[in-house]
């Protein structure tokens, strides 16, 4: 693989850094070069919050970048929070279910995505998995890491409550299945 740097950004609760720190993991035990960089401030009390994460299959140069490959936008404000980190090699993906200015889409993306991951999640799961719907759109769109990997960082990640509630497990595999889906589907379909 080559260096693929992703900018994933949200509204601080979003999950953002569970979901960067779960695909970083996933890549690592597969013996992939990773790093994770969380951007926190003032998200904890409502801001935006950015993970930044790389992964090759060589090592990695630089632990920070201008530009991404890709950009994961979250939330309305991660969109205008996000848009300069796009260039004309930029996939850029953001939530159709967020009310989002077209005027705020970086122009010179190579290509831009809108995905209903926030509606996906509030009519067909629960709002809880949002960014388990998010996860998996970024696996169905990078290919970064094997579904099954994934499956077994999540299950690191949040075992714990899985064991507390069996239930969760189905429905955050379900939500990162879907996710995967939704985001094959959008590049086929070439969605905007």
């Amino acid at each position: 693989m080559a260096l693929l740097r992703i900018a994933l950004a949200g509204e601080g609760g979003q999950g953002v850094q569970s979901v960067a720190e779960i695909l970083a993991e996933a890549a690592y035990n597969e013996q992939k070069q990773t790093i994770y960089i969380p951007n926190f401030g003032l998200e904890q009390r409502g801001g935006v919050s950015i993970a930044f994460i790389q992964v090759s299959d060589e090592r990695i140069g630089a632990p920070k970048f201008n530009k991404a490959d890709v950009v994961i936008a979250m939330s309305e404000r991660a969109v205008g929070r996000t848009a300069d980190y796009s260039d004309q090699n930029t996939l850029f993906v953001y939530d159709t279910g967020f009310k989002v200015d077209p005027g705020d889409l970086p122009r010179e993306a190579k290509k831009i995505i809108g995905l209903p991951a926030i509606d996906t999640a509030n009519q067909k799961l629960h709002p809880r998995v949002f960014n388990i719907i998010i996860m998996g759109a970024v696996i169905g769109l990078t290919h970064m890491v094997d579904f099954k990997a994934a499956k077994k960082a999540l299950e690191h990640k949040l075992g714990y409550k899985f064991e507390k509630n069996p239930d969760l497990r189905e429905l955050n595999f379900k939500a990162l299945e879907l996710g995967k889906k939704m985001a094959e589907e959008s590049l086929k379909e070439g969605v905007l």
